[in-house]
């Protein structure tokens, strides 16, 4: 069998059920071993049973290091290809990925949400003041993770509509890879600015600091310092913003679940509804790809040296050995150990901060606006099937 007969990867969500994983993935769960699939023109392995996806994402004999085998690196390859820390093995990864992390932490996150709480205020006093509808993701969820991750990093917000608009070409499947080479070297080359800028002009922000702790010091390369800031910013804000109109989506389709937020005080219930949205929804669905570097038995399948696999998120959080009737959105259930940040010492570096700025735009979201609803039918939203990240493309609503 060819790749081009396997079943492409990842599965269509029906115009039915929205927010349920391919009903294939629940066959894939039943049967014994893997399943073989065509993931961007190579046959990988699907790991989508819950304890084998953790079993694979820690394993010493599975690899993270994919680039230039199973994904592409746009045009910024060859031996002095910047490093990229969520394509690395340790220790190289835990060395990169530790410049990083002091910007992540708790403590940092605490202290930035009465700011992100002012954003979201501010961005829904906009939307009240053009009228009684509009686009939530343009006009809420995208802008609120585009500023919180701008002014992290130090990035001009006054040029989201660029690293939007590229984003969006490197995130959609269906883009031709010279097409994609072209928004890479593109994206690459703004980053490459900014780090320049940065060196000149320092400020009170990520790149500023890794510039001076790191680049300045000789012990990180500017080309790798562009390229992990180019990372951070395309997943800061592609993330976030669609967990955040895909988790509106479901909340409005779910009534008792938006009243259940809505009406609470308590921060630990808003924080656990959070939990069970990034499970129930898991928006990402087609990106942790990892390599087998030695013969390794997962799930019942051998996979080979040399074989690819990619890590079936959604069929793995909908899986009923690790949560009960794991098709109902239930609000009330401990979902803490879901797959939806990855697992083991890949997870996402920004979860904490992201889990703050969903806690907040939900919240705050249905707080102002208690009248709240689609203005169209759900089978009429355009849903992200064509992207790398799930979501929803526009979500009409009106208050």
């Amino acid at each position: 069998m060819t790749t081009a007969d396997l079943p492409a990867f990842p599965g269509e969500r029906t115009a039915r059920c929205p927010f349920n994983p391919p009903a294939e993935y629940t066959r894939w769960r039943k049967e014994e071993g893997l399943r073989r699939v065509n993931w961007n023109g190579h046959t990988v392995w699907a790991v989508s049973r819950y304890e084998d996806i953790r079993t694979a994402m820690t394993h010493p004999a599975v690899s993270a290091e994919v680039l230039g085998v199973l994904q592409g690196n746009g045009n910024q390859g060859g031996p002095n290809a910047p490093e990229t820390f969520p394509r690395m093995d340790d220790p190289e990864h835990a060395r990169l990925r530790r410049m990083l992390t002091k910007d992540f932490t708790v403590k940092r996150v605490n202290a930035m949400r009465p700011r992100i709480e002012e954003m979201a205020n501010d961005f829904i006093d906009k939307m009240i003041a053009k009228g009684q509808s509009g686009d939530l993701v343009q006009d809420y969820a995208l802008p609120i993770p585009s500023l919180v991750i701008s002014l992290l990093l130090g990035v001009p917000y006054t040029d989201h509509d660029f690293f939007q608009t590229i984003t969006s070409t490197l995130m959609n499947m269906n883009t031709p890879p010279e097409e994609k080479a072209r928004a890479s070297r593109e994206f690459f080359g703004y980053m490459m600015e900014l780090v320049a800028r940065k060196e000149r002009e320092p400020g009170d922000d990520l790149m500023s600091r890794v510039i001076r702790e790191h680049v300045q010091t000789g012990e990180l390369r500017r080309e790798t310092a562009a390229m992990n800031g180019q990372i951070l910013l395309n997943a800061g804000h592609e993330t976030t913003a669609n967990m955040i109109a895909l988790g509106t989506a479901a909340l409005l389709e779910n009534p008792d679940a938006a009243a259940s937020i809505r009406d609470t005080d308590d921060p630990a219930v808003i924080a656990n509804a959070v939990e069970e949205l990034l499970r129930y929804l898991t928006i990402v669905h087609s990106l942790i790809a990892r390599i087998a570097t030695e013969d390794v038995e997962i799930g019942g399948t051998l996979v080979k040296a040399g074989e690819g696999l990619i890590m079936n998120l959604p069929a793995g959080n909908w899986d009923s050995t690790f949560t009960a009737e794991p098709e109902m959105l239930d609000l009330d259930r401990p979902a803490r150990g879901h797959l939806a940040f990855g697992y083991g010492v890949h997870q996402c570096i920004g979860q904490t901060l992201a889990r703050a700025e969903l806690e907040i735009a939900l919240r705050t979201l249905l707080r102002r606006l208690p009248g709240l609803r689609l203005a169209v039918p759900i089978e009429e939203i355009r849903f992200r099937n064509d992207m790398s990240i799930y979501g929803v493309h526009e979500l009409p609503v009106t208050w």
